[in-house]
């Protein structure tokens, strides 16, 4: 079942976001992603090529889920992304839910940057294939109220041979509020560099 699909604790702001993008979609600028609580048995047996001596225990990867999908709907990550090709850029709407509580009324730093990185990772693994985050930089610049919806926005600035530097930001729905700013660096793994 593909998660990144309206429900009922989806606010307003976010089905018409949600909304706005599809319709941006009829042309193919921008696409869809689904979203799926577990990980494809193809992305375990990509990840031994680079880890062969990783020991991947097979009942427990039959019961991970992702971890942004792990809570019941809205009560913790609520998110949909697009992606536009020709700008190399991943755009993501976000509605924390109440389980991700930080300071009283507002998202914990942690959840934003699991959204970050999430996001971020999705444009790095379009543009590069198999990838990994080396660094991820965030400067946060006012909490984000729980249970808002807020738009990441997600780009490759500069790809040098098995690099891919790339830069998000979040903002409020109508762009005014910025929240976080941040730069990360993520690697494309190669099977003829292992990391082991």
């Amino acid at each position: 079942m593909d998660l990144s699909l309206p429900n009922p604790s989806w606010s307003k702001d976010m089905r018409l976001l949600f909304d706005q993008f599809m319709k941006k979609s009829e042309d193919g600028s921008w696409k869809h992603l689904p979203s799926y609580k577990n990980k494809f048995s193809r992305r375990i047996e990509d990840i031994k090529v680079f880890f062969p001596d990783a020991k991947l225990i097979k009942e427990k990867i039959s019961q991970a889920q992702l971890f942004p999908r792990n809570f019941e709907e809205g009560l913790g990550f609520e998110y949909a992304m697009f992606h536009n090709h020709a700008e190399d850029r991943t755009v993501c709407i976000f509605q924390g839910g109440p389980y991700l509580q930080g300071a009283p009324g507002f998202l914990h730093g942690g959840a934003i940057a699991t959204m970050i990185d999430s996001t971020l990772g999705m444009t790095a693994l379009i543009a590069g294939g198999i990838v990994m985050t080396a660094n991820l930089n965030i400067n946060f610049k006012r909490p984000i109220p729980l249970c808002s919806v807020v738009v990441i926005n997600s780009q490759v600035d500069k790809v040098e041979g098995r690099k891919l530097f790339l830069s998000c930001n979040i903002r409020s729905v109508d762009e005014q509020t910025l929240y976080s700013e941040a730069t990360s660096l993520f690697v494309k793994l190669d099977p003829e560099k292992s990391l082991t």
